[in-house]
């Protein structure tokens, strides 16, 4: 009874309210950081995703809707003529909406961000690129097309971008795929994390949960008292992870734009995309947040109860 009161005094006695498991323990820091980690992991790689979906995207529905001709330099035909005999054929063609003939000077700039600037390209055999613009996919005849630029104007070859479309689809398909291996294997080894952590927890507080056992408390309510201590840890670290997570996409998006208006930028946008999540990205990388400390608080409890189970 005399050491009763001197706990008591000294705050040692338990409290009405105590939680079955420490709120704040170096085990609880540990594991709020690996869920963080594993976090800013997942939610940066599905913003990856996200940003390779939509280049991707933007590549297809651009090279789609255009069509090349490149007319090559020869020496007994006269270049400028051969160019307009082929915009020619290609404005004869169904489903063409519009031509475009590039320039030498416009030529010669494209080559700029692989050759630098201020060369002088008057002696290469610069090739000159007829842009068509399709009104109707589904209606061109490429094949004709082809015949007839083959027929009429022997140095012209049509590129008609479905070996890059194709190319790029499975590319992008490819790198999705990874990803969500990648994910696959944050999720694992964070759950195994958590199960690791559980049974600590368990081991650790043996002695109440027996009492609690003794007094009649269910399998349920012991459950539910862990699942809550990690879905606290789950949250935690789940929105330090997002966080982290939005704070590096806004720096590269903040590094993208500066970068555009660098020399050459415009071209490198043009195959890399811009790195913008945009507002859907930005919420599908949140939720991530909340499936983690789901997660978290689910596999505890699986974990209690079979350990409780186990016991019986």
């Amino acid at each position: 009874m005399r050491a009763s009161r001197n706990d008591a005094a000294s705050g040692g006695a338990l409290k009405r309210n105590m939680p079955l498991v420490p709120a704040d323990s170096i085990a609880g820091r540990a594991l709020v950081t690996v869920i963080g980690i594993m976090t800013f992991l997942a939610a940066f790689m599905v913003g990856v995703g996200i940003m390779i979906h939509g280049a991707s995207r933007e590549w297809t529905d651009s090279i789609a809707k255009e069509i090349t001709i490149q007319v090559r330099p020869s020496p007994n035909r006269d270049i400028e003529v051969e160019t307009e005999k082929a915009a020619a054929i290609a404005r004869a063609t169904a489903g063409v909406a519009g031509v475009r003939i590039f320039g030498k000077a416009e030529s010669e700039h494209l080559l700029e961000p692989w050759l630098g600037t201020g060369l002088d390209l008057g002696e290469l055999p610069v090739p000159r690129l007829v842009v068509v613009e399709l009104s109707n996919a589904a209606n061109l005849n490429a094949a004709d097309l082809k015949d007839n630029l083959r027929a009429r104007v022997p140095t012209a070859f049509l590129d008609d971008h479905r070996l890059w479309m194709e190319r790029l689809a499975a590319m992008a398909q490819s790198l999705v795929v990874l990803i969500v291996v990648f994910l696959a294997l944050v999720l694992v080894s964070m759950g195994l994390a958590v199960a690791f952590a559980t049974r600590g927890a368990m081991a650790g507080n043996k002695g109440i949960v027996d009492i609690l056992h003794f007094v009649g408390a269910t399998d349920r309510f012991i459950a539910v008292e862990f699942q809550r201590h990690f879905l606290r840890l789950g949250l935690r670290g789940g929105a330090i992870g997002v966080l982290l997570a939005i704070l590096g996409f806004s720096l590269f998006e903040t590094l993208s734009s500066w970068w555009a208006r660098s020399p050459g930028g415009d071209q490198m946008e043009v195959l890399f995309g811009t790195f913008s999540l945009g507002w859907i990205g930005y919420a599908i990388t949140i939720s991530i947040g909340g499936v983690v400390a789901l997660l978290t608080g689910l596999v505890s409890r699986i974990i209690v109860f079979r350990h409780l189970r186990g016991f019986e």
